[in-house]
């Protein structure tokens, strides 16, 4: 086994096992919050709760970039180690809900995705998808001592802006829509704001546009195959 192969290993336990405790906070979470029924609509926990979560989602975020940063030597090693442990993390936690409550019911069933800055909301197969692309990029940085061109860089970008665009759009879109911007940080007190989100039912997801970012970022990714597949001709003997 080569040591990528055993960072591999060593990076999957860990997020699996990382995943089993987000997934039984949230069990929890749900069953304080949405005894009868989940739904993406915003629940009124107790402000010091909410700062809580928001404090474990940016620790998740601490802790998976630690592991990059411990697994890789480089910038190139570093990011791909980080997105295998983020895209693995991901699907295992969605695995552990299913073991746990048995929840998704389907792919298609909406989840809260994230909530800093603002709240994320999708179908669940659409972080699923994510994790798979995260994963296809983390092996062709593994692959290539290039530094990574930036038109490589520009379309994963461009592709990532639309992608969290569907993820953000009816919180923003709530936020933005009722004059709330200027209010941001007293949200859980305005009351506009927190019947607004009660209600909240999400518009049709943006499939074509979640699509189009990851064909986006899939092209990033093929043009960093191809610019690594050229350098290794340009170098071969001839």
């Amino acid at each position: 086994m080569n040591a990528n192969a055993k960072i591999a290993v060593g990076i999957s336990i860990f997020s699996i096992a990382m995943a089993a405790l987000e997934a039984a906070v949230v069990v929890y979470l749900r069953a304080l919050y949405y005894p009868e029924e989940f739904t993406v609509g915003f629940r009124l926990i107790d402000e010091s709760i909410l700062l809580v979560e928001f404090a474990r989602e940016a620790a998740t975020l601490v802790m998976l970039i630690s592991v990059g940063c411990i697994a890789g030597k480089n910038f190139n090693e570093r990011l791909a180690w980080f997105l295998t442990s983020f895209a693995i993390w991901d699907i295992s936690y969605y695995a552990w809900l299913k073991v746990f409550i048995g929840w998704p019911a389907t792919f298609l069933d909406w989840d809260i995705l994230f909530l800093i800055p603002v709240t994320w909301i999708g179908p669940v197969a659409a972080p699923l998808i994510c994790s798979v692309m995260m994963i296809v990029l983390s092996i062709a940085l593994l692959r290539t001592d290039l530094t990574v061109p930036n038109t490589v860089w520009a379309l994963i970008f461009a592709g990532v802006t639309l992608i969290l665009f569907t993820f953000t759009r009816d919180y923003a879109g709530l936020i933005i829509s009722n004059d709330l911007v200027l209010d941001y940080a007293n949200l859980l007190q305005n009351e506009i704001f927190l019947e607004k989100a009660a209600a909240l039912d999400p518009k049709p997801y943006l499939w074509k546009i979640f699509w189009t970012g990851q064909v986006m970022f899939l092209a990033g990714i093929v043009l960093l195959w191809r610019e690594r597949a050229g350098s290794s001709r340009r170098l071969s003997p001839t």
